[in-house]
């Protein structure tokens, strides 16, 4: 006869094996549905002059995803604290596989510009619901002793989706045509739907739905603004600033590898730079989940964001480099994981969809508005005080880190269980 005991043990176990099941689908669903963001970035600039598309709108269309994600976050969040992850996750995925979709309309139909537009600015409403409620998902079916570990993973697949979708939009364009290529986005697109649809249950909201949280409501916690303005800070030394000017800086400085030019070479240390991140943002969650400590993790990588940028300022060779990459792609990716679960530890989980869609808008204007600061910048003081001071930004958010996590919960450590 089993024993008391022995049934919780198995209680917990099939808990656990449930919450995993539900991690992998959210996991395999984003990083099949990132391949549409990406496959349109080695296409559309090549296919301006094909159709006719002007490069200050072929670069309009590729940032309206951005732009609509923007506008979409915030209600996106307060959707999911109201009637549930489930559905606005499913209903994110196919709005995002239908836009990939869209990519195939557009090349054979009148005025593409208006279908390529048409699609980016529904990805990027598919992408606002998708991120709110994955995140959200891996909160609602973790604990303070897994939550780092899942948010890292689900990150990992919004992260290495995109790039993916970039390498395979490049190839499949090159050997079989832009259709193609845009087909096979489609049917990835399509399969995350599915793999969605079947896999991920209702996690967040539990008998009667929620229907005093309004969809334009915004959590304005001290948690989320504090975790949000981490995010904002991250988000513009690397997108906003790294990406945005370091074709500009190996074209300046001469530094090349493996005989491709400035593009080429730059596209290689971004590389570096994810691979570094996507290893990083597992294990950083890992070890805050152990340490049962979110802070200390999040400040070493902090620093080590801003050593990488320190490094930029005083390059002068290839080795001096790539460790600058592998301590700013380290150092965004390692942040990721425990910063969501620092989120998920300090707000209430009937509050968490909309504290994901702050955290989300203000990550979304730091990439948006980094180059934008940085790239006139560069022009008229170079690159080694833009450098500076992007190595100063992790630095300052640390410390408004600290603040705002000493002010909620009277600890400048606090320990996930307090």
């Amino acid at each position: 006869m089993e024993t008391e005991p022995s049934n919780g043990l198995a209680r917990a176990i099939d808990r656990v094996r449930g919450q995993r099941a539900v991690v992998w689908a959210v996991i395999t669903s984003t990083f099949f549905i990132g391949f549409g963001g990406g496959v349109v970035y080695p296409i559309l600039p090549n296919l301006g002059a094909v159709l006719g598309i002007s490069p200050w709108l072929v670069g309009a269309i590729l940032s309206a995803n951005r732009f609509s994600r923007l506008v979409a976050n915030a209600p996106a969040g307060g959707l999911v604290d109201r009637v549930g992850t489930r559905t606005p996750f499913v209903v994110g995925m196919v709005v995002q596989a239908v836009a990939t979709g869209t990519y195939v309309v557009a090349m054979v139909a009148p005025f593409p510009e208006a279908w390529f537009m048409v699609a980016r600015v529904g990805w990027g409403v598919g992408s606002a619901l998708v991120f709110a409620t994955a995140y959200t998902i891996a909160a609602d079916v973790s604990d303070g002793g897994s939550r780092g570990a899942n948010m890292g993973l689900i990150r990992g697949g919004v992260l290495f989706g995109f790039p993916t979708g970039v390498v395979i939009g490049g190839i499949v364009s090159e050997v079989a045509g832009t259709v193609t290529a845009f087909s096979v986005a489609t049917a990835f697109a399509a399969l995350a739907s599915v793999v969605a649809y079947w896999a991920v249950p209702e996690t967040h909201v539990e008998g009667e739905r929620s229907q005093s949280v309004k969809p334009w409501d915004v959590n304005t916690s001290l948690p989320a603004l504090t975790v949000g303005t981490v995010n904002f800070a991250v988000f513009f030394v690397y997108i906003g600033a790294f990406f945005a000017v370091l074709v500009l800086f190996l074209d300046q400085a001469q530094l090349r590898v493996f005989g491709f030019d400035a593009q080429g070479s730059s596209g290689i240390f971004m590389g570096i730079t994810v691979v570094a991140a996507g290893v990083s943002m597992y294990t950083s969650g890992a070890i805050s989940d152990r340490r049962q400590s979110r802070v200390p993790t999040l400040l070493v990588f902090l620093v080590a964001t801003s050593l990488g940028f320190l490094l930029l300022a005083a390059v002068e060779s290839l080795p001096v480099l790539v460790v600058a990459c592998l301590l700013i792609g380290a150092g965004q990716g390692g942040t990721s994981g425990p910063l969501m679960a620092l989120l998920g530890d300090l707000v209430p989980d009937a509050e968490m969809g909309r504290a994901v869609g702050t955290n989300n808008v203000l990550g979304d204007l730091g990439g948006g508005f980094g180059p934008i600061v940085t790239l006139p910048l560069v022009e008229t003081a170079g690159f080694d005080p833009i450098f500076v001071a992007c190595a100063a930004l992790p630095l300052l958010a640390g410390g408004l880190l600290l603040a705002g996590v000493r002010r909620e919960t009277g600890q400048f450590v606090p320990r996930v269980e307090s």
